[in-house]
């Protein structure tokens, strides 16, 4: 299953977005700070960013935190998400993070991973979390 391809003006956006809350994360103690932006069924851009705590790493991740604005905002379908990290390798979610996802979007949904300079690679959420566990598991049609 191909992603769907995103407009380059709505990817420059979720860059953009992501760039900002990354400069806003609060990593006190790894100094690793992430950015996410989220784009969901209404064409809006939710922004999340890592917060650590001092019982670490009991913190949240960007990605929760895009997820809980978008959620706030009345919205439950994810189109689109990016994640701005830096690193030699790529910053891609975390488990959690892909199974949170996973909850509010489909398999061909594309993933874009970036760091300040550019986008680095994109995925589909079937390619990070394949065969995976979702609501329609849960759903009760007897």
């Amino acid at each position: 299953m191909s992603a769907i391809v995103l407009p380059e003006s709505i990817r420059t956006a979720l860059w953009k977005t992501a760039l900002d809350a990354q400069l806003r994360a609060y990593a006190p103690y790894s100094h690793f700070l992430v950015g996410a932006a989220v784009l969901d069924e209404h064409g809006c851009i939710h922004a999340g960013c890592n917060v650590e705590n001092a019982a670490y790493p009991e913190g949240l991740c960007a990605e929760a935190g895009a997820l809980s604005t978008m959620v706030l905002a009345g919205s439950r379908a994810v189109k689109a998400v990016l994640v701005v990290g830096e690193g030699p390798g790529l910053v891609t979610p975390c488990g959690g993070c892909r199974q949170k996802l996973r909850e509010f979007a489909l398999p061909n949904t594309p993933i874009l991973i970036a760091d300040r300079q550019m986008v680095r690679a994109s995925f589909t959420l079937a390619q990070l979390l394949p065969e995976s566990f979702g609501p329609e598991h849960l759903k009760n049609d007897k």
